[in-house]
């Protein structure tokens, strides 16, 4: 699914996450996926809310996007990548984190 969009494997951040790296971890997806578990460090904007919320991400620290499987993560990540972000897409999406789930 790569195109030339820099990708991250779930067990990567999380071990990121755990040396305290700073990371801008945002989640794509719905409010009501949001609410059924997700990574503590994460944000939550909601793909279509993406183009105008930008203003709320720092060009200076890497930004790793999620969503439910790595789809629409892909898109967000080609689109803040295109923007001029440091950005990459965990591929596999929740369905493949293996760490703990805030709910």
């Amino acid at each position: 699914m790569s195109h030339g969009v820099k990708e991250i494997t779930p067990q990567e951040l999380l071990e990121k996450l755990a040396a305290k790296e700073q990371l801008q971890v945002i989640d794509v997806r719905e409010v009501e996926e949001w609410n059924e578990g997700h990574i503590k460090e994460a944000k939550l904007i909601p793909l279509g809310f993406l183009p105008h919320r930008t203003d709320e991400l720092d060009k200076d620290i890497p930004v790793i996007m999620v969503c439910r499987s790595g789809a629409r993560s892909h898109r967000a990540t080609e689109y803040l990548c295109e923007l001029g972000f440091d950005a990459a897409n965990m591929v596999g999406g929740m369905l493949a984190w293996p760490g703990e789930k805030e709910v």
